[in-house]
């Protein structure tokens, strides 16, 4: 998770949230989510996350590159949401997945 953070960083993403999804799925353990000023700027941060882990001999899966709207890149037990601002913003993942899970809140009693 260290190098993508570091990719993310050197790649000028801004507003870096980091997930733990530990116990709420097994789809990845971490979940990161950033913002590109621009197409341009979205796709070329994947590019940077791709190229670090492929360095580190990772081969990641990346999704939405075309059009560089949001691009999602799989590393394994690390998955990256690269965002523009506005679709960041429609989205708003972090919200649907920083909570509690539903069993989490306990019972509720019906009416």
């Amino acid at each position: 998770m260290r190098t993508i953070l570091n990719s993310l960083d050197d790649a000028k993403a801004e507003d870096i949230v980091d997930i733990d999804l530990k116990g709420k799925t097994s789809i990845a353990d971490i979940m990161i989510v950033a913002t590109g000023r621009s197409n341009t700027h979205v796709g070329a941060i994947a590019d940077r996350i791709a190229r670090d882990c492929k360095e580190m001999g990772l081969v990641p899966k990346i999704e939405g590159v075309p059009h560089c709207d949001w691009v999602l890149v799989d590393a394994g037990n690390v998955v990256v949401h690269i965002f523009r601002p506005e679709v960041r913003q429609f989205y708003n993942l972090e919200k649907m997945w920083a909570g509690p899970r539903p069993a989490d809140l306990g019972s509720v009693r019906p009416l």
